[in-house]
């Protein structure tokens, strides 16, 4: 099977090379990092610890996600027609060991929850390429809780006893004429650990249907640790893929999400990931490896912005962006205005950002294709919730924790809208 994400990513090794060229002016706009601060950003350092910070657990070294015999079926002919009802199954045998659920060509319409206490699953898709296999579903942050359970629950595929139902009852038990709110718009939502999710698409269909105001729909949330993607396509407009770390929701924590006293480690490749708005946001320390990151302006004319991480002010590692293609339309690409990322000041709306305390995104873009929608002279935006202005750190003795500054870099990429040379 052929798990790569898009016809551009089959192509990657064909790009002009960057071998012996001049490194960019390291700038308070466009921060680059020096070669010996750059050997401290590799996937092992991401993947060092992870968990509860009280209890921590040692270094994950993952290897690619097996074609393993099937435990379950979905689709036409298999053992079940949904992927929650094989996702049931699969908690419900009380095996512990990984459990395969191969996944047919198809559209499944509905979301997919995944509950902390499950044990390692693997759903694999069983086209020939990602868009084969495509989970789907219409979430909008702003939606009611009425419009969430037609949604979700229309014929009571989530009910008391399911594995997953107090994750249904965290969003659909929200007070009556609330919206769900973000973390609660998610196509596929995971607390589980050792997730692996391999070769299909899962979309928030909302995409274009709404106009360019703020309208979160999630395709994937994640919040458990060591959770593994590869050939995975993911497609929504704002805030498509949420890297969390997340805990069970309790009273004090009702959708479990934005927990401050753990970790959650995650391994993309060669995943297709489109969006416009913060469209990889989270606190996880997330790598994404020869991966595509795809802004579009269908829902608006508009610069965009491809992350938003919210990293924990005390924590070294957030989002690391290896070999990766960061393209656009061609609307943006004339426009040339669109953002590489920015903070998200997560939960600082009342107070302003306050030095240490607030979260700090952290993100390393290396070794990655640039093209030209982005803003060469300044691909930061200002940050998210409280509109903290970009500030760059280019002193040659800085610190890169400072949390006076901005934790947003870049090393050796090349393309049109990378830093000039």
């Amino acid at each position: 099977m052929n798990h790569l994400a898009s016809p551009e990513l089959a192509h990657r090794d064909a790009l002009p090379g960057i071998a012996g060229r001049l490194s960019p002016p390291n700038t308070a706009q466009r921060p680059q990092l020096s070669a010996a601060e750059a050997a401290a950003f590799v996937p092992t350092a991401y993947f060092a610890e992870g968990g509860l910070h009280a209890a921590p657990d040692g270094p994950w070294r993952p290897a690619a996600i097996a074609d393993s015999r099937a435990d379950f079926v979905v689709g036409p002919g298999g053992s079940h027609a949904s992927v929650q009802a094989a996702v049931n199954a699969a908690i419900r045998s009380g095996r512990i060991e990984r459990q395969y659920i191969h996944i047919l060509p198809g559209v499944y319409c509905g979301a997919v929850y995944i509950p902390a206490f499950a044990p390692p699953l693997s759903l694999v898709g069983c086209g020939c390429h990602g868009s084969d296999v495509r989970i789907e579903l219409c979430l909008d942050s702003r939606m009611t809780v009425a419009e969430y359970i037609q949604r979700v629950n229309p014929a009571a595929e989530f009910q008391p006893g399911d594995p997953a139902w107090h994750m249904y009852q965290a969003c659909a038990g929200r007070p009556d004429g609330k919206s769900i709110d973000t973390p609660s718009a998610a196509v596929f939502w995971s607390q589980a650990s050792d997730l692996q999710l391999k070769n299909f698409s899962i979309v928030n269909s909302q995409l274009d249907t709404v106009d360019g105001s703020t309208h979160q729909a999630v395709a994937l949330r994640s919040d458990g640790d060591r959770c593994q993607l590869e050939g995975l396509r993911l497609i929504s407009r704002q805030d498509t893929f949420f890297c969390n770390a997340g805990e069970a929701p309790r009273a004090a924590n009702a959708m479990g999400a934005y927990a401050r006293d753990r970790d959650a480690r995650l391994l993309a490749t060669e995943c297709y990931i489109e969006g416009d708005t913060d469209y990889v946001f989270g606190s996880a320390s997330a790598v994404f490896q020869r991966c595509e990151f795809h802004s579009v302006s269908s829902r608006r004319r508009a610069p965009t912005i491809v992350f938003a991480p919210d990293t924990h002010p005390g924590k070294r590692f957030g989002f690391l962006a290896l070999d990766c293609r960061f393209t656009a339309d061609a609307w943006l690409q004339q426009d040339g205005r669109s953002f590489l990322g920015r903070s998200w000041d997560q939960g600082a709306g009342n107070t302003g950002y306050l030095p240490g305390k607030t979260a700090n995104g952290q993100l390393v873009i290396r070794d990655s294709f640039i093209d030209v929608a982005c803003c060469a002279d300044s691909p930061w935006d200002h940050a998210a919730t409280t509109r903290r202005p970009h500030r760059g750190n280019a002193d040659p003795a800085r610190d890169l924790d400072d949390p006076g500054f901005n934790r947003l870099w870049e090393y050796n990429n090349y393309g049109p809208g990378a830093a000039a040379r």
